[in-house]
Protein backbone atom coordinates (compact mmCIF):
# COMPACT_ATOMS: atom_id res chain seq x y z
CA UNK A 1 0.00 0.00 0.00
CA UNK A 2 1.47 3.36 -1.07
CA UNK A 3 0.63 5.55 1.88
CA UNK A 4 2.00 8.68 0.25
CA UNK A 5 -0.21 8.31 -2.84
CA UNK A 6 -3.30 7.51 -0.74
CA UNK A 7 -2.70 10.63 1.36
CA UNK A 8 -2.23 12.78 -1.76
CA UNK A 9 -5.45 11.45 -3.30
CA UNK A 10 -7.29 12.33 -0.10
CA UNK A 11 -6.47 16.02 -0.59
CA UNK A 12 -5.57 16.08 -4.29
CA UNK A 13 -6.81 19.59 -5.05
CA UNK A 14 -4.73 21.25 -2.36
CA UNK A 15 -1.67 19.20 -3.30
CA UNK A 16 -1.86 20.06 -7.00
CA UNK A 17 -2.48 23.76 -6.26
CA UNK A 18 0.57 23.75 -4.02
CA UNK A 19 2.63 22.09 -6.77
CA UNK A 20 1.55 24.72 -9.32
CA UNK A 21 2.51 27.53 -6.93
CA UNK A 22 5.86 25.90 -6.33
CA UNK A 23 6.21 25.39 -10.10
CA UNK A 24 5.80 29.11 -10.71
CA UNK A 25 8.54 29.80 -8.19
CA UNK A 26 10.88 27.22 -9.73
CA UNK A 27 9.97 28.58 -13.16
CA UNK A 28 11.25 31.97 -12.07
CA UNK A 29 14.48 30.32 -10.91
CA UNK A 30 14.88 28.62 -14.28
CA UNK A 31 14.13 31.85 -16.12
CA UNK A 32 16.78 33.69 -14.10
CA UNK A 33 19.34 31.08 -15.14
CA UNK A 34 18.17 31.36 -18.76
CA UNK A 35 18.35 35.17 -18.66
CA UNK A 36 21.93 34.97 -17.38
CA UNK A 37 22.88 32.50 -20.11
CA UNK A 38 21.25 34.72 -22.70
CA UNK A 39 23.02 37.79 -21.32
CA UNK A 40 26.41 36.11 -21.54
CA UNK A 41 25.70 34.85 -25.06
CA UNK A 42 24.47 38.30 -26.15
CA UNK A 43 27.58 39.95 -24.70
CA UNK A 44 29.82 37.67 -26.76
CA UNK A 45 27.87 37.86 -30.03
CA UNK A 46 29.39 41.13 -31.25
CA UNK A 47 32.89 40.06 -30.22
CA UNK A 48 32.59 36.73 -32.05
CA UNK A 49 30.79 37.88 -35.19
CA UNK A 50 33.86 39.34 -36.99
CA UNK A 51 35.77 36.08 -36.54
CA UNK A 52 38.77 38.13 -35.45
CA UNK A 53 41.95 36.98 -33.72
CA UNK A 54 43.20 40.45 -32.71
CA UNK A 55 41.39 43.61 -31.54
CA UNK A 56 43.29 46.89 -31.89
CA UNK A 57 41.91 49.84 -29.89
CA UNK A 58 43.00 53.19 -28.48
CA UNK A 59 45.98 53.14 -26.14
CA UNK A 60 45.08 53.00 -22.45
CA UNK A 61 41.53 51.80 -23.07
CA UNK A 62 39.74 48.46 -23.02
CA UNK A 63 37.41 49.35 -25.89
CA UNK A 64 35.37 49.16 -27.91
CA UNK A 65 32.75 47.48 -25.68
CA UNK A 66 33.96 48.19 -22.15
CA UNK A 67 35.28 51.70 -22.83
CA UNK A 68 35.23 54.38 -25.50
CA UNK A 69 37.94 53.97 -28.13
CA UNK A 70 38.88 56.22 -31.05
CA UNK A 71 41.74 55.60 -33.42
CA UNK A 72 42.57 57.01 -36.89
CA UNK A 73 40.93 55.25 -39.80
CA UNK A 74 44.27 54.60 -41.51
CA UNK A 75 45.30 52.33 -38.62
CA UNK A 76 43.81 49.46 -40.58
CA UNK A 77 46.47 49.75 -43.30
CA UNK A 78 49.24 49.71 -40.70
CA UNK A 79 47.79 46.65 -38.96
CA UNK A 80 47.32 44.82 -42.27
CA UNK A 81 51.07 45.15 -42.96
CA UNK A 82 52.05 43.34 -39.74
CA UNK A 83 53.66 39.96 -40.38
CA UNK A 84 51.17 37.15 -39.85
CA UNK A 85 48.03 39.27 -40.41
CA UNK A 86 45.96 37.94 -43.32
CA UNK A 87 43.03 40.38 -43.16
CA UNK A 88 42.07 43.51 -41.25
CA UNK A 89 39.00 45.70 -41.10
CA UNK A 90 37.92 48.90 -39.38
CA UNK A 91 34.74 48.90 -37.29
CA UNK A 92 32.63 51.38 -35.37
CA UNK A 93 30.05 50.71 -32.64
CA UNK A 94 27.36 53.08 -31.43
CA UNK A 95 23.86 53.18 -29.97
CA UNK A 96 21.10 54.90 -31.94
CA UNK A 97 17.36 55.37 -31.82
CA UNK A 98 14.74 55.47 -34.53
CA UNK A 99 10.95 55.33 -34.82
CA UNK A 100 8.99 52.28 -35.85
CA UNK A 101 5.19 52.05 -35.87
CA UNK A 102 5.00 55.23 -33.79
CA UNK A 103 7.32 53.89 -31.08
CA UNK A 104 10.95 54.57 -30.25
CA UNK A 105 13.23 51.67 -31.17
CA UNK A 106 16.74 51.48 -29.74
CA UNK A 107 19.36 49.97 -32.05
CA UNK A 108 23.05 49.18 -31.91
CA UNK A 109 24.78 50.29 -35.10
CA UNK A 110 27.90 48.54 -36.39
CA UNK A 111 29.88 50.10 -39.20
CA UNK A 112 32.21 47.87 -41.20
CA UNK A 113 33.98 47.62 -44.53
CA UNK A 114 32.19 45.15 -46.83
CA UNK A 115 34.60 42.45 -47.91
CA UNK A 116 36.70 42.82 -44.77
CA UNK A 117 36.30 41.39 -41.23
CA UNK A 118 33.69 43.12 -39.08
CA UNK A 119 30.33 42.39 -40.67
CA UNK A 120 27.78 39.60 -40.23
CA UNK A 121 28.92 36.26 -41.58
CA UNK A 122 25.48 34.79 -42.37
CA UNK A 123 22.11 36.18 -43.39
CA UNK A 124 18.72 34.52 -43.02
CA UNK A 125 17.19 36.60 -45.80
CA UNK A 126 18.16 39.21 -48.38
CA UNK A 127 21.66 40.02 -49.56
CA UNK A 128 24.87 41.60 -48.25
CA UNK A 129 25.46 45.33 -48.57
CA UNK A 130 26.57 46.12 -52.12
CA UNK A 131 26.30 49.93 -52.26
CA UNK A 132 28.62 52.32 -50.49
CA UNK A 133 25.79 54.31 -48.90
CA UNK A 134 22.27 54.05 -47.46
CA UNK A 135 21.93 50.27 -47.13
CA UNK A 136 21.85 48.27 -43.93
CA UNK A 137 21.42 44.75 -42.57
CA UNK A 138 19.05 44.46 -39.62
CA UNK A 139 18.56 41.75 -37.04
CA UNK A 140 15.18 40.02 -37.14
CA UNK A 141 14.50 41.12 -33.56
CA UNK A 142 14.30 44.73 -34.72
CA UNK A 143 11.09 43.90 -36.58
CA UNK A 144 12.33 45.39 -39.85
CA UNK A 145 11.58 43.61 -43.12
CA UNK A 146 13.36 43.65 -46.45
CA UNK A 147 12.75 46.93 -48.23
CA UNK A 148 11.85 48.91 -45.09
CA UNK A 149 13.18 52.44 -44.84
CA UNK A 150 14.93 53.33 -41.58
CA UNK A 151 15.69 56.88 -40.49
CA UNK A 152 19.03 57.16 -38.67
CA UNK A 153 20.54 60.56 -38.06
CA UNK A 154 19.82 62.74 -41.08
CA UNK A 155 19.66 59.89 -43.61
CA UNK A 156 17.24 57.17 -44.68
CA UNK A 157 18.54 53.62 -45.08
CA UNK A 158 17.05 50.69 -46.96
CA UNK A 159 17.01 47.24 -45.32
CA UNK A 160 18.62 44.82 -47.80
CA UNK A 161 19.45 41.90 -45.50
CA UNK A 162 18.16 40.19 -42.35
CA UNK A 163 20.39 38.52 -39.76
CA UNK A 164 19.40 36.59 -36.64
CA UNK A 165 20.77 36.50 -33.10
CA UNK A 166 22.70 39.77 -33.50
CA UNK A 167 22.19 41.82 -30.33
CA UNK A 168 24.44 43.75 -27.97
CA UNK A 169 24.93 43.06 -24.28
CA UNK A 170 21.87 45.17 -23.45
CA UNK A 171 19.67 43.08 -25.75
CA UNK A 172 19.25 45.82 -28.38
CA UNK A 173 19.05 44.52 -31.97
CA UNK A 174 22.08 45.21 -34.17
CA UNK A 175 22.04 46.84 -37.59
CA UNK A 176 25.06 46.85 -39.91
CA UNK A 177 25.96 49.59 -42.37
CA UNK A 178 29.04 50.62 -44.32
CA UNK A 179 31.88 52.21 -42.39
CA UNK A 180 31.48 55.55 -44.21
CA UNK A 181 27.80 55.79 -43.27
CA UNK A 182 28.53 54.80 -39.67
CA UNK A 183 31.31 57.39 -39.38
CA UNK A 184 28.97 60.09 -40.63
CA UNK A 185 26.33 59.00 -38.16
CA UNK A 186 28.74 58.88 -35.22
CA UNK A 187 31.26 61.63 -35.84
CA UNK A 188 29.79 64.13 -38.32
CA UNK A 189 28.25 67.21 -36.71
CA UNK A 190 25.12 68.99 -37.85
CA UNK A 191 25.89 71.71 -40.43
CA UNK A 192 25.56 74.62 -38.01
CA UNK A 193 27.63 72.87 -35.33
CA UNK A 194 30.25 71.86 -37.92
CA UNK A 195 30.67 75.47 -39.09
CA UNK A 196 30.97 76.70 -35.52
CA UNK A 197 33.51 74.00 -34.64
CA UNK A 198 35.54 74.73 -37.80
CA UNK A 199 35.84 78.40 -36.74
CA UNK A 200 36.73 77.55 -33.14
CA UNK A 201 39.17 74.72 -33.89
CA UNK A 202 40.26 74.60 -37.51
CA UNK A 203 41.22 71.17 -38.81
CA UNK A 204 39.32 69.18 -36.12
CA UNK A 205 36.33 68.10 -38.24
CA UNK A 206 37.95 64.97 -39.69
CA UNK A 207 35.55 62.03 -39.46
CA UNK A 208 38.02 59.33 -40.54
CA UNK A 209 37.89 57.83 -37.05
CA UNK A 210 37.03 54.26 -36.03
CA UNK A 211 36.47 52.52 -32.70
CA UNK A 212 38.60 49.47 -33.39
CA UNK A 213 40.46 47.46 -36.00
CA UNK A 214 39.89 43.71 -36.11
CA UNK A 215 42.53 41.45 -37.63
CA UNK A 216 42.70 37.80 -38.66
CA UNK A 217 46.07 36.07 -38.44
CA UNK A 218 47.39 33.01 -40.27
CA UNK A 219 46.80 29.58 -38.78
CA UNK A 220 50.52 29.11 -38.33
CA UNK A 221 50.93 32.33 -36.34
CA UNK A 222 50.13 32.73 -32.62
CA UNK A 223 47.68 35.63 -32.07
CA UNK A 224 49.48 36.55 -28.84
CA UNK A 225 52.73 37.13 -30.76
CA UNK A 226 51.02 39.51 -33.19
CA UNK A 227 49.26 41.30 -30.32
CA UNK A 228 52.55 41.71 -28.50
CA UNK A 229 54.15 43.35 -31.53
CA UNK A 230 51.21 45.75 -31.83
CA UNK A 231 51.43 46.68 -28.14
CA UNK A 232 54.85 48.16 -28.84
CA UNK A 233 53.06 50.97 -30.69
CA UNK A 234 52.47 53.43 -27.87
CA UNK A 235 49.31 54.90 -29.39
CA UNK A 236 47.54 51.53 -29.64
CA UNK A 237 46.42 48.65 -27.44
CA UNK A 238 45.97 45.13 -28.81
CA UNK A 239 43.95 42.27 -27.34
CA UNK A 240 43.51 38.72 -28.52
CA UNK A 241 40.01 37.31 -29.04
CA UNK A 242 40.29 35.32 -25.79
CA UNK A 243 41.26 38.47 -23.87
CA UNK A 244 38.36 40.40 -25.40
CA UNK A 245 35.85 37.73 -24.36
CA UNK A 246 37.33 37.52 -20.86
CA UNK A 247 37.07 41.30 -20.56
CA UNK A 248 33.40 41.24 -21.57
CA UNK A 249 32.52 38.55 -19.03
CA UNK A 250 34.60 40.00 -16.18
CA UNK A 251 33.66 43.63 -16.73
CA UNK A 252 30.53 44.19 -18.79
CA UNK A 253 28.26 41.46 -17.34
CA UNK A 254 30.03 40.76 -14.03
CA UNK A 255 27.59 42.69 -11.82
CA UNK A 256 24.57 41.30 -13.61
CA UNK A 257 25.92 37.79 -13.12
CA UNK A 258 26.36 38.34 -9.37
CA UNK A 259 22.92 39.91 -9.03
CA UNK A 260 21.15 37.11 -10.91
CA UNK A 261 23.10 34.52 -8.92
CA UNK A 262 21.99 36.16 -5.67
CA UNK A 263 18.33 36.22 -6.76
CA UNK A 264 18.56 32.57 -7.79
CA UNK A 265 19.97 31.59 -4.40
CA UNK A 266 17.24 33.56 -2.60
CA UNK A 267 14.51 31.92 -4.68
CA UNK A 268 15.90 28.45 -4.02
CA UNK A 269 15.99 29.22 -0.30
CA UNK A 270 12.39 30.42 -0.42
CA UNK A 271 11.44 27.24 -2.30
CA UNK A 272 13.07 25.10 0.40
CA UNK A 273 11.23 26.98 3.15
CA UNK A 274 7.90 26.64 1.34
CA UNK A 275 8.37 22.89 0.80
CA UNK A 276 9.39 22.43 4.44
CA UNK A 277 6.35 24.33 5.73
CA UNK A 278 3.96 22.50 3.43
CA UNK A 279 5.32 19.07 4.39
CA UNK A 280 5.25 20.08 8.07
CA UNK A 281 1.62 21.21 7.74
CA UNK A 282 0.65 18.02 5.92
CA UNK A 283 2.31 16.00 8.68
CA UNK A 284 0.41 17.94 11.35
CA UNK A 285 -2.88 17.17 9.55
CA UNK A 286 -2.30 13.44 9.81
CA UNK A 287 -0.75 13.12 13.27
CA UNK A 288 -3.55 10.76 14.36
CA UNK A 289 -3.06 8.56 11.26
CA UNK A 290 0.69 8.37 11.89
CA UNK A 291 0.05 7.48 15.52
CA UNK A 292 -2.30 4.70 14.35
CA UNK A 293 0.40 3.35 12.04
CA UNK A 294 2.81 3.24 14.96
CA UNK A 295 0.21 1.56 17.15
CA UNK A 296 -0.27 -1.29 14.66
CA UNK A 297 3.47 -1.78 14.40
CA UNK A 298 4.42 0.09 11.22
CA UNK A 299 8.21 0.70 11.16
CA UNK A 300 9.62 4.21 11.17
CA UNK A 301 11.03 3.74 7.66
CA UNK A 302 7.47 3.38 6.31
CA UNK A 303 6.43 6.69 7.83
CA UNK A 304 9.64 8.41 6.74
CA UNK A 305 9.21 7.03 3.22
CA UNK A 306 5.67 8.45 3.04
CA UNK A 307 6.80 11.96 4.01
CA UNK A 308 9.89 11.95 1.78
CA UNK A 309 7.86 10.60 -1.17
CA UNK A 310 5.37 13.44 -0.84
CA UNK A 311 8.17 16.00 -0.77
CA UNK A 312 9.82 14.48 -3.84
CA UNK A 313 6.50 14.31 -5.69
CA UNK A 314 5.85 17.94 -4.88
CA UNK A 315 9.28 18.99 -6.11
CA UNK A 316 9.07 16.87 -9.27
CA UNK A 317 5.61 18.09 -10.27
CA UNK A 318 6.56 21.67 -9.39
CA UNK A 319 9.76 21.54 -11.45
CA UNK A 320 8.01 19.97 -14.44
CA UNK A 321 5.18 22.52 -14.43
CA UNK A 322 7.59 25.43 -13.95
CA UNK A 323 9.83 24.27 -16.79
CA UNK A 324 6.80 23.81 -19.09
CA UNK A 325 5.57 27.33 -18.33
CA UNK A 326 8.96 28.95 -18.99
CA UNK A 327 9.51 27.02 -22.22
CA UNK A 328 6.09 28.18 -23.42
CA UNK A 329 6.62 31.90 -22.65
CA UNK A 330 10.40 32.40 -22.94
CA UNK A 331 10.17 33.95 -26.42
CA UNK A 332 8.00 36.76 -25.03
CA UNK A 333 10.59 37.97 -22.48
CA UNK A 334 12.19 41.39 -23.17
CA UNK A 335 15.62 39.75 -22.81
CA UNK A 336 16.64 36.53 -24.51
CA UNK A 337 16.15 33.46 -22.31
CA UNK A 338 18.66 30.77 -23.26
CA UNK A 339 17.70 27.42 -21.73
CA UNK A 340 20.35 24.73 -21.82
CA UNK A 341 19.73 21.06 -20.96
CA UNK A 342 22.62 20.90 -18.50
CA UNK A 343 21.21 23.87 -16.56
CA UNK A 344 17.81 22.18 -16.34
CA UNK A 345 19.39 18.93 -15.16
CA UNK A 346 21.48 20.73 -12.55
CA UNK A 347 18.42 22.61 -11.26
CA UNK A 348 16.47 19.34 -11.09
CA UNK A 349 19.22 17.82 -8.93
CA UNK A 350 19.22 20.92 -6.72
CA UNK A 351 15.42 20.70 -6.34
CA UNK A 352 15.78 17.00 -5.42
CA UNK A 353 18.31 17.89 -2.72
CA UNK A 354 16.15 20.76 -1.49
CA UNK A 355 13.14 18.43 -1.20
CA UNK A 356 15.13 15.88 0.79
CA UNK A 357 16.38 18.56 3.18
CA UNK A 358 12.98 20.25 3.45
CA UNK A 359 11.26 16.97 4.35
CA UNK A 360 13.48 16.69 7.41
CA UNK A 361 11.18 18.99 9.41
CA UNK A 362 8.16 16.78 8.75
CA UNK A 363 10.16 13.60 9.43
CA UNK A 364 11.33 14.98 12.75
CA UNK A 365 7.75 15.75 13.75
CA UNK A 366 6.50 12.33 12.65
CA UNK A 367 9.14 10.47 14.64
CA UNK A 368 8.19 12.36 17.78
CA UNK A 369 4.52 11.40 17.56
CA UNK A 370 3.47 9.00 20.35
CA UNK A 371 1.46 5.92 19.33
CA UNK A 372 -0.80 6.57 22.34
CA UNK A 373 -2.29 9.60 20.53
CA UNK A 374 -4.24 7.15 18.36
CA UNK A 375 -6.27 6.19 21.42
CA UNK A 376 -7.08 9.74 22.44
CA UNK A 377 -10.49 11.29 22.07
Amino acid sequence: MNLAWRDIRHKLGRFLLTCVGLGLLLGVVLSMIGIYRGMVDDALVLARTPGADIWVVESGTRGPFAESSRIPGNTREAVARIAGVTAAGSVTYQAAETRRAGRTLRLYVVGYEPGRPGGPRTLTDGRPISRSHYELIADARSGFLLGDRVRLGRDDFSVVGISRGQVNNAGDPVVYMTLNDAQRLQFELAPAAARREAVRRPGTTDTDVVNAVVAVVADTVAPEAVAESLRRWKHLTAMTQAEQEHLLLSSVVAKARKQIGLFTLILLTVSAVIIALIIYTMTLDKMREIATLKLIGAPDRTIIGMIVSQALAMGGIGFASGAAIIIAVKDHFPRRVLLQPEDGLLLALVVLLVCLLASGLGVRLALRIDAAQALGG
